[in-house]
């Protein structure tokens, strides 16, 4: 086992010692970090989203920020703008909070359509551009929107071609009686997740690790078999008779990416079909529309996803 993986073992146990009984959520957060891939978080308030960035930010020691958005916030209050000085006479650059390495973007669907474009280019170009001029992000730039799906009074869907952009869509529900114990127990022995609990933590990995690790993950072997069985897959979900859209082209690229950062994570240098089904559910669960009648019939897209695996003969 190499160093930068060890680290990055460590890493998924100590968020899992923070934030307790969600382990899966940890795991898949993971991969998606090391895929280099952008998240949708999606829970009722209290789930411990917010508090899930937060820690892992701090445990690899990136640059945090967080920024509310809501229906009045701009473009500009995302990417920055030039401000101009009257005692210079001359424009000055106010970098907005997209300019980090993690960047929590809460509540994605209460800002307007044009505010979700201006976040989303700079999440798909890496770049900023201010008055004709490219700014790059930060290499690691990394992506986390949380909304709530409960409640939609006053909220800005976004549309498909932009959800197709994010990697994966994670669920956060509630823990176990036994983890939420722990929490308890764990604020009871002062832990209360305020910024300064969470300075107090020791770091386990750095950005760089986690830069290295990519180019570890692109480097897992894929055998022809593997990529045929994926591909399978993806046929089938474009032919599935509950399904208006299947997978997308670019949803094929990014689920042989993240097969690989499984099987990397697993510490094996070549992809599995395990490492295909692990991701199928959050790399799909926000590309693939259930038609009308499916809606009506109250199928949940989860399913339709395990029908789809189900359907295509694992390669032996």
């Amino acid at each position: 086992m190499s160093e930068i993986h060890s680290s990055l073992i460590h890493l998924g146990k100590g968020l899992n010692q923070i934030i307790v009984g969600q382990s899966s959520l940890v795991q898949q957060l993971l991969v998606a970090l090391l895929a280099g891939g952008h998240i949708i978080l999606e829970g009722v308030p209290g789930t411990g989203k917010t508090l899930l960035v937060k820690v892992l930010a701090q445990l690899i020691q990136a640059e945090f920020r967080r920024i509310q958005l809501t229906p009045d916030v701009l473009p500009s209050d995302i990417t920055g703008t030039n401000i101009f000085d009257l005692n210079s006479r001359s424009f000055t650059l106010k970098k907005g909070p997209v300019f980090t390495e993690v960047l929590l973007a809460d509540e994605i669907n209460r800002t307007p359509p044009k505010t979700q474009a201006a976040l989303l280019e700079a999440m798909e170009e890496m770049q900023v551009t201010l008055d004709g001029e490219s700014l790059p992000l930060p290499e690691l730039f990394w992506v986390i929107a949380t909304q709530n799906p409960l409640e939609f009074e006053g909220t800005y869907p976004l549309p498909e071609a932009q959800l197709d952009r994010f990697l994966f869509k994670l669920a956060v529900g509630y823990p176990e009686q036994a983890a939420e114990k722990q929490m308890l127990l764990n604020r009871q022995a002062g832990f209360a997740a305020r910024r300064g609990d969470i300075n107090r933590l020791k770091p386990i990995a750095t950005v760089n690790e986690i830069l290295q690790a990519r180019q570890a993950v692109k480097e897992v072997k894929v055998s022809e078999a593997i990529i045929d069985y994926l591909l399978a897959l993806v046929k089938t979900s474009r032919q599935h008779p509950e399904l208006a859209l299947g997978a997308s082209p670019r949803a094929a690229g990014a689920w042989l990416q993240t097969s690989q950062a499984a099987a990397w994570l697993e510490g094996r240098n070549f992809v599995t079909p395990d490492d295909v089904k692990a991701v199928a559910s959050p790399l799909l669960r926000h590309r693939l529309i259930l038609k009308p009648e499916a809606m009506l019939d109250g199928l949940q897209i989860d399913a339709v996803i395990a029908s789809v695996i189900n359907q295509v003969p694992v390669p032996r």
